[in-house]
């Protein structure tokens, strides 16, 4: 691997770091990725090219136009923001003009709401590319992920004379709450792929390490979930009031209390609880963003329809009005042989790298899940495999990886499956 991508891909990953974006919100960043596309001259598409928006779920039309604003301000032209029609994620497309497989590449683009640390050991603050976004921050390596992305397409290019085939290199919005890949595997992108693969920083490896997923997604649902009340004064009127807040704690207690299923793992968690107007006032509305997992969509189904008719129940028992919205969704992992047995093909293939044995970890959920059932519908083969960094854990304020040593690990990977895939004979 030259300096030159290795020089790329660390700037790039820095900037983006910088310049952090929550899921369907990501246009400076989409704009990072494909003004250098069209500096290398790689054909892309994005809108709803990439995006199908029946499937698209967790997206605030508000929240959505105020990212656009913000990234007009910040120097995205108004007419690449036209294009996208609203939607993040993209998709360049590489075209050798010879027969061959179609090879898609899948990295996800956005961040967390979490306030990055400030403490002097912490290298982005050290080296002064923390995020400039109060309260928002790269807290789980996808600004990492899109610059191996953006790297790998332009080696793709550079050296598609030595390839056959297509190359699809998908940058996804909206993993975080799992959901951006449902509707961009639904939007027809990945309808005629061959090979997908996809991958993730850090988890339990460390650097140097790479392993590929052979199962063990957990199937999710998320929730938001907004009650109403009647507000009345809490001293002399508590009567003629019906109160969100106890609704919504009574609510919490009753869904860590589903039943677990005896035919699988099971998760659930409330995340996030918002509730009451004042000391004084019976509380008028209550908000909750809560999620499930199951080892299988069966045991995930169980839980997450447990937590609606406890929603139904809380609303008869307490006199309140509940909206329930599911805003992301994720599935669990097809396995295919013939795909990880390449992976392991092409990370042995790396110097110095360690193949670590398979992993079946069950303790995640991860939307690249749709991606990867879309192909294998098709009868394509699609894997996902995750290399190490030395992190102190995922979605936290001192989140970092060692991005000199980590990513030119993962993007040698995707550019030696290319080679086994896509090469010429």
């Amino acid at each position: 691997m030259s300096e030159k991508y290795i020089e790329e891909m660390i700037q790039t990953r820095r900037a983006l770091h910088k310049r952090p974006e929550l899921g369907w919100t990501e246009f400076e960043t989409m704009w990072h990725i494909c003004s250098h596309l069209e500096q290398w001259g790689i054909p892309y598409v994005l809108g709803t090219k990439v995006i199908n928006p029946a499937f698209v779920m967790g997206r605030n039309e508000t929240e959505v136009k105020d990212a656009m604003e913000r990234a007009k301000k910040h120097g995205v032209p108004e007419a690449f923001l036209e294009k996208t029609e609203g939607y993040t994620g993209a998709a360049a497309i590489i075209d050798t003009g010879r027969p061959g497989p179609v090879t898609a590449f899948r990295f996800d683009m956005d961040a967390l709401p979490i306030r990055e640390s400030d403490d002097c050991s912490h290298e982005p603050a050290k080296l002064g590319f923390a995020s400039e976004r109060a309260g928002i921050m790269h807290a789980c390596g996808h600004d990492g992920h899109s610059a191996v992305g953006l790297t790998v397409a332009h080696w793709l290019w550079d050296h598609k004379d030595e390839l056959c085939g297509q190359f699809k290199v998908l940058f996804q919005p909206a993993e975080e709450g799992v959901r951006g890949a449902r509707p961009m595997s639904e939007s027809g992108i990945v309808d005629d792929v061959d090979w997908l693969v996809g991958s993730h920083v850090g988890g339990n490896f460390h650097s140097g390490e790479v392993t590929v997923q052979d199962g063990g997604f957990l199937a999710s649902t998320k929730f938001d979930i907004t009650f109403t009340g009647l507000q009345s004064h809490a001293g002399n009127a508590p009567h003629k009031g019906h109160n969100a807040l106890v609704a919504a704690a009574c609510a919490t207690m009753m869904i860590q209390g589903i039943p677990r299923h005896g035919d699988g793992d099971s998760r659930v968690a409330v995340g996030k609880l918002v509730a009451g107007e004042g000391r004084n006032i019976i509380a008028a509305h209550a908000s909750m963003e809560m999620e499930v997992r199951g080892e299988t969509q069966e045991v995930n189904d169980f839980m997450a329809d447990n937590v609606e008719h406890i929603i139904e129940g809380v609303e008869k028992a307490y006199q309140v009005s509940a909206k329930v919205e599911r805003v992301g969704e994720s599935s669990t992992l097809v396995v295919c042989p013939k795909c990880i047995e390449k992976i392991e093909e092409a990370v042995q293939k790396v110097p110095g790298v360690k193949l670590m044995p398979r992993f079946h970890g069950a303790a995640g959920s991860e939307d690249c899940s749709w991606l990867i059932r879309k192909v294998a519908s098709h009868g394509g083969q699609a894997a996902y495999f995750i290399f190490g960094c030395e992190h102190k854990g995922h979605h936290r304020p001192d989140f970092d990886i060692q991005d000199e040593k980590n990513l030119p690990v993962a993007f040698n990977v995707f550019v030696n499956f290319a080679k086994l895939v896509n090469g010429k004979n």
